[in-house]
């Protein structure tokens, strides 16, 4: 331990990160030319929580089954644009994603939704009993089994568990990523294309703030702030991916970044690696330092 003994100084308020020499070297240059992403003009928020996703996040078939026991075209019409595709982490991958045709019926309560105009969601909600579904944090004995009902909150028994204020953000492009990974993992995410918590997302859509969070560097910075977990897996929260600084460079410039990330080859994102190490001014010895700890890339 002595051998490998590296000075720190612990003289601020800030989370405390032990590195050694090169490697705050790369973390200083980072935070003197970067701004953090919690200070440029996005949103980053969460994606939906249902309380319980067996009832709220649904398949092709129940979707049709649903849209086909509407009493009649108005109701299907508005039936149908409550039930919106959803993406899971694991669907996420890095600059992609692979949609399982699932969605969810988007009863958010920020929407004040009268739910006696959608018969048919109604019905099919209450097939999973009244006892699951209430968000009364209540544990009840039916047929000799117990059943816990969703954590108490104020919202009604059909709405989801989380208010989700911010529900508009969903109809725009979004960079989205899973919770959980080996490593950086964000992808664009159309309009009207909704996540699933503990998935976060950044509205608006930037290709260029894909770019870098894709890169090697940018994932090296987070994965600083945190802990990694067994089998290398690192839990990429907001509030470590809002602190990632990113230099502010002209559009043009940002515009190369978002057209190699929409086109991401192999050779793409090896570029992309190269030109985010030259905007931080990283030495090759720096360069090394972090391409040799990537994981999984």
């Amino acid at each position: 331990m002595r051998q490998h003994a590296t000075p720190c100084q612990f003289n601020t308020s800030a989370s405390w990160v032990i590195l050694n020499p090169i490697e705050r070297s790369i973390k200083a240059k980072i935070e003197k030319i970067g701004i953090p992403l919690k200070d440029w003009d996005i949103s980053i928020n969460y994606g939906i929580k249902t309380g319980y996703n067996d009832a709220f996040i649904i398949d092709e078939a129940i979707r049709e089954n649903i849209l086909a026991n509407c009493a009649d075209g108005e109701e299907r019409k508005r039936t149908d644009e409550i039930i919106r595709p959803i993406l899971r982490g694991r669907d996420i991958k890095r600059y992609s994603y692979e949609w399982a045709h699932l969605y969810i019926i988007a009863t958010f309560p920020a929407l004040h939704i009268n739910i006696e105009k959608y018969p048919a969601v109604k019905r099919h909600l209450l097939s999973f009993g009244m006892g699951r579904i209430e968000q009364t944090g209540k544990t009840h004995t039916i047929n000799g089994e117990k059943i816990n009902a969703r954590k108490k909150t104020g919202n009604k028994w059909f709405e989801t568990q989380d208010q989700i204020g911010y529900w508009d953000d969903f109809s725009k492009p979004k960079i989205v990523w899973g919770n959980l990974a080996l490593s950086a993992q964000f992808a664009a995410a159309p309009e009207g294309m909704f996540v699933n918590a503990p998935c976060p997302m950044i509205v608006p859509f930037n290709g260029y703030l894909l770019a870098v969070l894709n890169s090697k560097l940018g994932d090296w910075y987070i994965r600083q702030l945190g802990v990694t977990r067994n089998g290398g897996y690192f839990e990429y929260k907001p509030m470590f991916v809002e602190k990632l600084p990113v230099p502010l460079i002209d559009p043009k410039q940002q515009a190369v970044f978002a057209s190699m990330s929409a086109s991401s080859t192999k050779a793409n994102q090896h570029a992309i690696d190269k030109m985010v190490f030259g905007l931080f001014n990283l030495s090759q010895e720096e360069v090394d330092v972090v391409s040799n700890c990537t994981p999984g890339r």
